[in-house]
């Protein structure tokens, strides 16, 4: 695929971002694709909004799986792009834009040209929000066509063209999303002591959660707790009868998220009590770690490496990516893409540089035929 056919599609997939399980219009686009690719040695399956691509080999020894993610996030577009998003408070800032396309120019070649084992590609939805990988693991459609090994990639803002990044072991961390409703009993700011306020509450919360981090967890472990988001009252002269907190953990091991959760219970059952009020706790959306396994990860640094392209090792980090379901299951590994964009993910200004399409599916492609 030529670099201007690259460039189209990311614009064209960047205009129509789409929430997690609600990619209709995106799942639309890469089925035109893949309708129009040479069909002889390729099977076609949807999986609510996505998609399975399953090409034979000539020669099958095992089954190589790429994943590739395809929904958007809901934040308002401040690219400037005369390709901007065409659905309002929604974009692609994460890169899955960038994703698809690589994935789409790899099956376009995987599919003129098979490679000697079978490929699973996955066009995976709501990797954002509330999680589709774990699920899809779980259909009909991969269990019949489970691969043998699997990888995918995510873009990395911070890193420049021409560079790919991962490591063995650990990569992303293991996350919760974590919402917590006080209720107590309002009333006249006057008369605190005919009321349960939540705003004392709430704050008392936040402040006992920051001690876990500092006081349960082991220190050679790592974790965080944010509290992103309070809300309470409605005014300033009546005390809150509701509060709640928003807010998310990341940990660099499972049994750190269980610990976690558990002083989590703890303390909310302590401000119950001391506050005269009740407490619930929703953990949300939960992303498994990305582990890497190390076999792969030297087999692909070799690939890159022979492509010409640099091959940086790269350090855990606290992000969090529901591939680590996948990774769980069948071994594997995921890598940093170099896109050398100022503003970074999630941000409503990220901008990657297109040339890493090109090197992002000469990678892809290489790694595909050979792994």
């Amino acid at each position: 695929m030529k670099r201007e056919q690259l460039i189209q599609i990311r614009r064209e997939l960047h205009r129509i971002p789409e929430l997690g399980f609600k990619e209709i219009k995106t799942q639309a686009y890469l089925l035109e694709f893949i309708e129009k690719l040479p069909q002889k040695h390729i099977t076609v399956e949807t999986w609510k909004t996505g998609i399975f691509v399953y090409i034979a080999g000539t020669h099958p020894q095992k089954t190589i799986g790429y994943r590739a993610d395809i929904d958007g996030l809901p934040l308002t577009e401040k690219t400037g792009y005369d390709f901007t998003s065409e659905h309002h408070g929604q974009m692609h800032a994460c890169g899955h834009d960038f994703h698809m396309t690589i994935a789409l120019a790899a099956l376009e070649e995987l599919a003129q040209r098979p490679a000697e084992n079978n490929i699973l590609f996955l066009f995976q939805p709501a990797e954002e929000g509330p999680g589709g990988a774990e699920p899809m693991l779980a259909s009909l459609p991969m269990k019949r066509w489970k691969p043998d090994t699997i990888f995918a990639l995510h873009i990395a803002p911070e890193l420049p063209v021409g560079t790919v990044s991962s490591k063995s072991g650990l990569l992303f961390a293991n996350t919760s999303e974590l919402f917590i409703d006080l209720k107590g009993k309002g009333g006249h700011a006057a008369y605190p002591h005919h009321t349960k306020d939540m705003v004392v509450a709430a704050s008392s919360l936040v402040i006992q959660l920051q001690q876990i981090v500092a006081r349960r967890v082991d220190p050679l472990d790592s974790a965080v707790i944010t509290v992103g988001k309070i809300t309470g009252g409605t005014v300033q002269n009546i005390i809150a009868e509701e509060g709640r907190l928003e807010g998310t953990i990341r940990t660099m091991s499972p049994e750190a998220m269980k610990e976690v959760k558990q002083e989590i219970e703890k303390i909310t059952r302590g401000i119950e009590i001391a506050n005269d009020c009740e407490v619930s706790i929703d953990y949300g959306a939960n992303y498994y770690q990305v582990f890497n396994d190390e076999a792969s990860v030297i087999r692909f640094s070799r690939l890159v490496q022979e492509e010409g392209y640099t091959f940086k090792q790269a350090n855990a980090a606290m992000t969090g990516e529901d591939f680590g379901y996948m990774l769980r299951d069948i071994p594997g590994f995921m890598f940093w893409l170099g896109v050398d964009s100022e503003a970074g993910l999630h941000h409503s200004e990220l901008k990657p540089k297109e040339d890493a399409l090109f090197v992002g599916a000469e990678i892809v492609k290489k790694t595909l035929y050979q792994l």
